[in-house]
């Protein structure tokens, strides 16, 4: 009795401890509660009573997802396999055949093999597709068939593959790879520095720091930073790297969220390298996060001049929460503000439209601030370059390209069709841009804007309500004359998708370190970059 009593007083005491830890969790204790217990319930009575069989996993798998798809698309339920995807994503470290693969149903496609790891030892290209894993096929294999090519280090792996329809088998012996924050940097000319940083994990700062040095003693008095298609990661990584130009004690960037401890100021920690080498950084659209903390923050403290298109646009910070059997969430926690005070975060998650989908925020709706020097910025877009190089005309007929792999398709076709001796000099020409567009046509390529989609539902609407034959004419003009317009949007993005063809096709030749060499000397951006700091004037009245 007495020890029936002594539970009966504990649980209490426990509930109450619980109710009353952590000042956002505490208010909605009893509706969260309550509301577990209804989904465990029906969870319950779902799969025993179900008329057929149900498996409980994929069931909350969708149940999840489907949660999680109110949130934000960094909100994300991690299993087994994320968490290790997203711990190599961190440290660049893993152990495999070095290379970018893609899992697709029937076979695994070698999308870039790294310079001088197993993959690229054994005589692997980008395109090879591989169909059989020592004696497991691909297409057969019900789980990720991508993890079949993971093994201890020194362990050797069989492989069947197809290249221009010709099979082949190589032997691919495993070894750690490491995949380096910064694979580039080198002297543009005898006074300009080149550093491209393509990710933040956590070895993006030292590296660049060791960059930064390395060039300083070749002579560099200036620099340029490339962040574009540098998707972000490590907040913290971000602050150092920052830290490298500015002082001590800088102001770098605030996080602010409804739980009071997420709320935080970082400031630069240590003493800088340079604050006085004039500086450019070069942003894209494939510029986001960390990448947007940085080139941001620069720009607020009137420390660099930014070069290129308008970043991404993710003023979000998430943090990755432990659960049980190996799984995480990553949550999205806070918001962050640069130096200047704006939130560059361009999509509202949080007041959507009436289909549900984020909403842009508005250019009428920017808020200005100010940088260091009283230069006028902006929120709610990005970050929005100095020296503004040109933007994308149509980007739903480049996502559609891009999203059927047809540029990594064509650029396979021209490497394996065209020998070429001085990668230096290599130019796409009218020509080649006729052929892509072909090659467009030859794969059937189609895609169905949102403008058609909702014409489409609009004569279905009218056919049922028998007005279908009164609209018909009208209908099929507009679908054609839409048509027409597709076709011409990708003639007036010629220039964008001639420069993602050149990317793809001269890492085919000279690997992702050829490419930044190929930049050095034809890229408009860093021409650009160079030229800016060639000219002491030009660069200061950017920053006036």
């Amino acid at each position: 009795m007495k020890n029936l009593l002594k539970k009966n007083v504990i649980i209490p005491v426990l509930a109450l401890t619980i109710l009353f830890t952590g000042s956002a969790f505490k208010n909605d204790f009893f509706e969260i509660a309550k509301q577990i217990e209804i989904f465990t319930t029906l969870f319950k009575e779902l799969n025993m009573n179900y008329v057929d069989e149900t498996n409980p996993g994929d069931l909350m798998d969708t149940a999840i997802k489907s949660m999680l798809a109110d949130l934000d698309p960094y909100t994300n339920f991690l299993n087994e396999q994320d968490v290790e995807a997203a711990r190599i994503n961190n440290t660049g470290d893993y152990i495999g055949i070095g290379a970018k693969v893609r899992t697709l149903k029937d076979k695994l496609v070698i999308v870039e093999p790294y310079k001088d790891y197993p993959a690229d030892k054994a005589g692997l290209k980008a395109g090879d597709e591989i169909i059989k894993v020592g004696n497991t096929s691909v297409e057969s294999y019900k789980d990720d068939a991508g993890n079949l090519l993971k093994g201890a280090p020194g362990t050797s792996v069989e492989v069947t593959y197809k290249r221009q329809n010709q099979t082949k088998t190589a032997t691919i012996n495993r070894a750690e790879v490491e995949i380096n924050a910064v694979p580039h940097f080198s002297m543009i000319n005898e006074k300009t520095g080149y550093i491209v940083l393509s990710q933040f994990n956590n070895k993006a700062a030292s590296q660049t720091n060791y960059a930064l040095r390395d060039l300083k003693a070749q002579g560099a008095e200036r620099i340029i930073l490339d962040l574009r298609g540098n998707p972000g990661g490590l907040l913290n990584e971000a602050i150092k790297i920052v830290n490298l130009f500015v002082p001590k004690g800088q102001l770098v960037v605030t996080t602010k969220s409804k739980v009071k401890k997420y709320n935080r100021t970082y400031y630069t920690q240590k003493d800088p390298i340079d604050t006085e080498i004039p500086l450019v950084v070069v942003i894209d659209g494939g510029s986001a996060s960390a990448s947007e903390i940085v080139s941001g923050a620069l720009q607020d403290l009137d420390r660099a001049v930014i070069v290129g298109s308008r970043s991404f646009g993710k003023g979000l910070v998430q943090r990755p929460k432990i659960l049980t059997y190996g799984t995480q969430v990553k949550i999205t926690i806070s918001r962050y503000y640069t130096p200047s005070g704006r939130c560059i975060q361009s999509l509202d998650y949080w007041n959507r439209n009436d289909k549900g989908e984020a909403v842009r925020v508005k250019q009428e709706n920017y808020n200005a601030y100010k940088t260091k020097n009283g230069r006028q910025v902006f929120d709610g877009g990005g970050v929005f370059p100095d020296e503004n190089l040109g933007t994308l005309k149509n980007s739903a007929v480049i996502n559609a390209i891009a999203n059927e792999n047809l540029i990594f398709d064509f650029a396979t076709q021209y490497y394996y069709n065209n020998q070429i001796t001085d990668i230096d000099d290599f130019k796409l020409s009218a020509s080649d841009f006729s052929d892509f567009k072909n090659y467009l046509k030859a794969n059937n390529f189609s895609f169905e804007t949102q403008t058609e989609k909702v014409l489409l539902k609009a004569f279905e609407t009218a056919e049922k309500e028998d007005l279908g034959d009164a609209i018909k004419a009208d209908y099929n003009t507009l679908i054609s004359n839409l048509s027409t317009s597709k076709t011409k949007a990708i003639d007036e993005n010629k220039d964008y998708l001639l420069t993602l063809l050149t990317k793809e096709i001269v890492k085919r030749y000279v690997y992702r370190e050829g490419l930044y060499d190929y930049y050095k000397i034809n890229d408009p951006k860093i021409k650009k970059a160079t030229e800016i700091l060639n000219s002491p004037l030009a660069y200061s009245n950017y920053l006036r």
